[in-house]
């Protein structure tokens, strides 16, 4: 037995409570092929009888395999509000078991486990305040990501100078196009027409550049993109449709035209600000070794930036007075416009002390708000209930990019990985993450496939058919390209003749689709076909009574039931022929 492998950890994605239940849910990992029976039993599962100890052991399931490890899972109800004692008996394929504990390895001794107890896992008690508890709602809402620059111009009144003609498609990095609060006040019929009920804003903060992530005033917004009162009424009519709002912060750094740093740059080390900032020496040196300046001319700077742009200085939050300042920001925007979430900008960057704060004092307020970071990578240390509701989900991202649309990896090592990743998290994180194919910081899903318009559907399909909330990028529902930013910040397409619209046609239903069938969607992991993953090359899996199958090439399968969407796909009597990159969803 590859003791190596097997791993337990208490009040963690191994061993959670559901919200509003009493349901522990127990998870314990083991390497692949290895176990072939895994039980779980405590000092609530074990009964005395004049010292001698009758089991009451709980026969773990394997509910998922990842490229080297299996998970096993068992669902415990507890009423008492703890599991005082518990433990592991794994049997490997040799019929021999060893019992897994707190303290390691202990000999699987049957009659003496009320000695071997003290070295046994504890969950004291189950507090309530420590669940993972992120709004329900979230489970439900499609979002729909908007660069306010570049999705409508309402008002042309507030254009930027220079403001570009929307047809131009070749953005740089300083173009301008006089999108605007208004342009989206004008389109919240189409989006709630498209099934959209949550918009995810880029920062509308005032900012000197298109894309604000320089913010220049938390409390103003930026006059090229209207006024407060054009925001009030966007989130109130916006709410009346049944839309929610979810705007984006930047709290790691702010844009050098700011009050604090001009002030810094005037009085240096006297400015009351001067500790707002990593600052290691001052005068402050604005240059360093990657402008085109001789080094020798130029001393480095001497201050932390964001990814080395000296327009962004970074902000010291850990001390008290940022933390204040910049938690206040965010409160004036939640009571008094009552936006209902915040995506919170290279959030991996800054300190948990400040999230917990943050998520402390924005919950107080609302506790229905949605917390999204924006993380690359895996996410354990911000989901464990107490800063973040959610991440964007990008290393997910990745992963169906290179299975469906670039062609990288074969089918059951693209199940095996995604299930890795599901294994990551909670299955309450799971259901609220932000799910995504692209976005204004990567190429447009249609170019990354090379205009394959049936690996794109397949690819969004597939998304929206797992856990966690699915957002669109503006324009991808009519096929927009481009490739990395500022190319996929293209202008939306609003002239017909340059939309796709059976790439609209195909949105439109996939999100109804999700919609009607949600709760399914939602309740269910994936119970896979390996099989067919390793035998036909074809990803095929099951959640409650649906059924989906993708193929990376012709394939026929012995299947029957009501095929609720597909794409590149025959329906015989009991047969069905998916082309290559084709899908269906069925009922039973």
């Amino acid at each position: 037995m590859n003791k190596a492998a097997i791993y337990h950890r208490p009040e963690s994605e191994f061993s959670f409570l559901f919200p509003d239940s009493d349901h522990l849910r127990i998870r314990i990992r083991t390497a692949i092929n290895d176990a072939i029976k895994v039980e779980l039993f405590s000092s609530n599962l074990i009964e005395s009888n004049d010292n001698n100890w009758v089991e009451c052991p709980i026969e773990m399931q394997k509910i998922t395999t990842t490229p080297v490890f299996d998970y096993w899972v068992a669902n415990i109800k507890e009423p008492i509000g703890h599991l005082p004692a518990y433990a592991f008996r794994i049997t490997d394929r040799q019929s021999k078991t060893i019992l897994y504990c707190d303290q390691g390895f202990v000999s699987d001794n049957k009659s003496g486990y009320a000695i071997v107890q003290q070295h046994f896992f504890r969950m004291p008690y189950m507090h309530d305040i420590d669940r993972f508890q992120a709004p329900e709602w979230v489970k439900n809402t499609i979002w729909y990501q908007i660069f306010p620059d570049r999705f409508s111009n309402g008002n042309h009144a507030n254009d930027p100078e220079k403001t570009l003609d929307w047809q131009y498609e070749s953005p740089k990095n300083d173009s301008f196009y006089g999108g605007d609060i208004q342009g989206i006040i004008n389109k919240l019929g189409y989006l709630h027409q498209l099934g959209i009920n949550g918009i995810y804003l880029t920062p509308i903060f005032k900012s000197p550049s298109n894309h604000k992530y320089d913010t220049e005033d938390y409390l103003e917004i930026d006059p090229n993109f209207g006024s407060k009162n054009d925001f009030k009424n966007l989130i109130d009519k916006a709410h009346k449709l049944g839309i929610k709002i979810m705007i984006d912060a930047v709290f790691n750094h702010i844009g050098a035209n700011s009050y604090q740093w001009q002030d810094v740059l005037r009085n240096g080390a006297a400015s009351p600000f001067a500790n707002w900032f990593h600052i290691s020496s001052f005068p402050i040196h604005l240059y360093h070794d990657k402008e085109p300046y001789p080094q020798n001319d130029y001393p480095q700077k001497n201050y932390e930036t964001f990814a080395n742009a000296i327009n962004m200085p970074k902000w010291n939050t850990a001390n008290p007075d940022v933390q204040k300042f910049l938690v206040q920001t965010a409160l004036y925007w939640t009571q008094q416009f009552q936006i209902d979430g915040w995506r919170l900008d290279v959030a991996n960057e800054v300190d948990h002390h400040f999230w917990r704060e943050f998520r402390k004092a924005i919950k107080f307020v609302n506790p229905e708000i949605f917390i999204v970071g924006e993380v690359w990578h895996s996410s354990q240390p911000w989901l464990n209930g107490d800063q973040f509701d959610s991440v964007m989900n990008y290393s997910t991202t990745d992963l169906i990019k290179e299975y469906f649309l670039l062609k990288k990896i074969k089918a059951v090592d693209f199940i095996y990985s995604f299930n890795d990743r599901l294994m990551l998290y909670q299955d309450p994180t799971n259901q609220v993450m932000f799910n995504l194919l692209d976005s204004h910081d990567s190429p447009r899903i249609a170019t990354v496939a090379n205009g394959n318009f049936s690996a794109v559907k397949s690819a969004l399909a597939f998304m929206f058919l797992q856990q966690g909330t699915p957002d669109i990028y503006y324009g991808t529902e009519y096929g927009m390209i481009g490739k990395s930013d500022p190319d996929s910040r293209r202008p939306m397409v609003w002239d017909k003749e340059n939309q796709n619209q059976n790439m609209y046609q195909f949105v439109h239903t996939l999100i109804s689709i999700r919609k009607k069938y949600s709760q399914v969607i939602e309740d269910y992991s994936p119970r896979w076909h390996y099989a067919d993953a390793q035998e036909k090359g074809l990803i095929s899996f099951e959640k409650g009574h649906l059924i989906a199958h993708f193929s990376s090439k012709n394939t026929v399968l012995q299947d029957s039931g009501t095929i609720l969407m597909g794409n590149n796909y025959q329906q015989g009597k009991d047969q069905i022929i998916l082309g290559e990159d084709g899908f269906c969803i069925l009922e039973r």
